[in-house]
């Protein structure tokens, strides 16, 4: 796990974060139906250059593109490819940039024109989970706070949290310790400390939330075929308020 220390560290992570969120915003600008999902990837890897960093994820243990794009079932890790997408999708785009030696990473979920009054709930909440996970982060709380928040929230509201898949902290390596679960119990775990870089990325579905890896050994889905939203901030631990690294 790193601690950044320095004021030079927590700026190039700003910078970092600022990059990631910066080319998400464009790309959601982008989506529309009749668009292959890896006309969104090669936008992604050249914004990123353009902005200064590397895109983290190609070649990341094998992973074939720059940008993840998961579609209605889809929770994480989709492979851009020749996939067309369809009014009424929902689309997961989760990106990694590297700047100077530092990472981020940020996930959003948006609808393809006119979305089901279902689909718009659950991305509505799945931010939501987000927002509330990151009020939970502050000095001397535990890591079990910011998971039961998550949980608590989506839950509250008819939904389920993936529990196979998890955040993590991050800063000289895209994926450091701790995990970051989705579900626990307040007051557990990891006491959160000043310096700590934490991505959150609630995972959320309209039904179970038991996973399955489809053929290409990368895109996780629903098992049930049930709609699932992603959103995910990367975090500074402060003396107070967490900062959000990916905030544009």
């Amino acid at each position: 796990m790193i601690i950044i220390k320095s004021d030079q560290e927590i700026a190039t992570m700003r910078q970092a974060g600022r990059i990631a969120g910066t080319v998400l915003e464009i790309l959601k600008s982008q989506v529309r139906a009749g668009m292959k999902t890896k006309e969104l990837d090669v936008m992604a890897a050249k914004e990123v250059e353009k902005l200064g960093a590397k895109p983290s994820f190609k070649g990341y243990r094998g992973f074939p593109a720059n940008l993840c794009v998961s579609i209605n079932d889809e929770i994480v890790h989709g492979i851009p490819d020749e996939r067309v997408l369809d009014e009424g999708d929902i689309v997961s785009l989760d990106l990694g940039t590297i700047f100077v030696g530092f990472q981020s990473d940020a996930a959003v979920t948006v609808g393809v024109g006119k979305i089901s009054p279902q689909a718009k709930r659950l991305i509505e909440t799945t931010e939501g989970a987000l927002r509330t996970g990151i009020a939970a982060a502050y000095p001397e709380a535990r890591l079990g706070d910011i998971s039961a928040a998550i949980q608590n929230y989506a839950e509250s509201r008819g939904y389920s949290v993936v529990h196979e898949y998890t955040g993590h902290g991050i800063g000289r390596k895209m994926h450091e310790e701790p995990q970051i679960p989705n579900f626990g119990l307040p007051g557990s775990g990891p006491l959160l400390k000043k310096g700590m870089a934490l991505a959150l990325e609630p995972m959320v579905c309209v039904g179970d939330w038991h996973t399955r890896v489809i053929d290409n050994h990368w895109t996780v889905v629903t098992a049930d075929g049930g709609l699932s939203a992603h959103f995910e901030h990367t975090i500074a631990i402060t003396d107070a308020e967490p900062e959000v690294l990916t905030a544009v």
